[in-house]
């Protein structure tokens, strides 16, 4: 994968230590800073490996961000019905203890997913699987840590899934280019790909940057979860 060869005081690393939102939800400065640190090190050194990332993601301020954010999706609950009600009643700083505790202490096991579907404009049902909010956090957590790292690597034309981008940027750019007498636009999608990646390559292409056992087993056993039917769960798009 091509990267841009900009050093540390390049924008691209600049801006993954601004105030990033999630509507009016603000990343807090402390997370910010490891956010930039991690960033900056995959920067200046795209051959690095990261091996001591584990403990980043039960940290009490990366867990309580991860926690906010997906408070501010407001995603319905996974098996068993847990909902972010029942936390606050439960008490979220003692329920996000507990969490960190099983992280640190290496006895966290994610839930089943729960298997939904949802109907689109055109009949067909388009399958989503819901974590549990528990798991929902700690994946969160997760992709804290470890998206400043794979940032660093993305080349400056993809817009996709990265903070401060947009598909309307890309067309901007599509715009820009066509006037610089580059006519062709080629238009494409995968179809299905978040249900058909070969989770053995996606591990091997996480391993080029992260060398922590504990962080790919983990992601390894979100992948490889077991998916829980309910028939009753038809929404519509």
């Amino acid at each position: 994968m091509p990267v841009e060869g900009r050093g540390l005081g390049s924008r691209q690393t600049q801006d993954v230590g601004k105030d990033r939102r999630l509507g009016n939800l603000a990343t807090p400065k402390c997370v910010q800073r490891l956010q930039k640190a991690l960033h900056a090190k995959a920067k200046a050194a795209p051959g690095f490996r990261f091996y001591a990332l584990y403990d980043k993601m039960y940290r009490e301020d990366i867990l309580a961000h991860a926690y906010a954010q997906c408070r501010s999706n407001k995603g319905v609950p996974g098996v068993g019905g847990q909902d972010f009600a029942d936390i606050e009643a439960y008490g979220r700083e003692r329920w996000l203890g507990e969490l960190a505790l099983a992280l640190r202490e290496e006895t966290y096991r994610p839930e089943p997913i729960k298997r939904v579907f949802i109907k689109k404009a055109n009949g067909k049902l388009r399958p989503l699987g819901i974590p549990t909010l528990r798991d929902r956090v700690c994946m969160t957590a997760t992709m804290l840590v470890l998206a400043p790292i794979f940032e660093a690597d993305l080349p400056p034309e993809q817009y996709a899934y990265r903070p401060g981008r947009n598909a309307q940027q890309a067309v901007v750019e599509v715009e820009e280019v066509l006037f610089r007498s580059h006519p062709d636009v080629v238009d494409a999608d995968l179809s299905d790909y978040f249900g058909s990646i070969p989770h053995a390559e996606l591990l091997k292409s996480v391993a080029r940057r992260v060398v922590d056992r504990r962080v790919l087993k983990l992601i390894k056993r979100w992948l490889n979860l077991h998916v829980r039917f309910d028939e009753e769960d038809v929404e519509t798009e």
